[in-house]
């Protein structure tokens, strides 16, 4: 997501799973991946803006894109007034209803000490632990996070609705679903996730006033 709140502020926000896997071990950094880290070095050395937020398929970051890329991480949804308008971004996995498998897994993943024991593993061995799982599991879940479930089981949007009655939001921005979704869950407040760059290749702007999905097209001016 790209945001422009006037005056020359610009921000750009990665929702999570920019990876398929990622994990951050001592001296070691995934093959694969070399020409997108240099863009966005390359971006945030002329001040442009960029937050990372974590997924579920690249939450073992730690430190590389804060102390190399002069990103900023973040592993739980933040809030930002930008233009006026009020956001509330995170990529989404674990939110609203349900799913309370995942979340235990969730859990687990995150611990510092199954964090420590994965790192023993050598880089060669754990990296293709980890990538089979993560082709067992998009093969397992893809379809799924592809189909549109109906408003009122929108897990993300019953969870932006729940967070309306607490503060007032005008755009609730995720990723997780990897399918484009733009819903209205209150008074001038919308849900937006933001699809994916494998299927849909979408993205959201926002020009200062309202906040639109895109569809990249090659060519064709963004």
């Amino acid at each position: 997501m790209a945001g422009n709140g006037g005056a020359g502020c610009c921000s750009h926000f990665l929702v999570g799973d920019i990876f398929d896997f990622w994990f951050e071990y001592k001296t070691v950094i995934p093959k694969g991946y070399t020409r997108l880290l240099g863009k966005l070095a390359q971006l945030t050395d002329k001040g442009i803006g960029i937050s990372v937020f974590i997924g579920n398929h690249d939450m073992w970051m730690d430190g590389y894109f804060e102390d190399e890329l002069n990103i900023p991480v973040y592993y739980e949804p933040q809030t930002y007034n930008i233009g006026g308008k009020k956001f509330y971004v995170g990529h989404g996995d674990g939110l609203g209803p349900g799913d309370h498998g995942y979340k235990f897994l969730k859990k687990v993943f995150r611990n510092p000490v199954c964090r420590w024991m994965f790192s023993a593993l050598h880089p060669s061995w754990g990296i293709s632990v980890a990538n089979y799982f993560s082709r067992k599991s998009r093969a397992k879940t893809g379809m799924e996070l592809e189909k549109f479930l109906g408003e009122e089981n929108e897990w993300l949007a019953i969870y932006s609705k729940e967070q309306l009655q607490k503060e007032h939001f005008d755009y609730f921005i995720f990723g997780h679903r990897h399918l484009p979704l733009d819903l209205e869950v209150g008074a001038n407040s919308r849900y937006i996730n933001l699809g994916d760059w494998i299927n849909y290749f979408t993205y959201a702007v926002f020009d200062g006033n309202t906040t639109e999905l895109k569809y990249y097209k090659e060519g064709a001016p963004s």
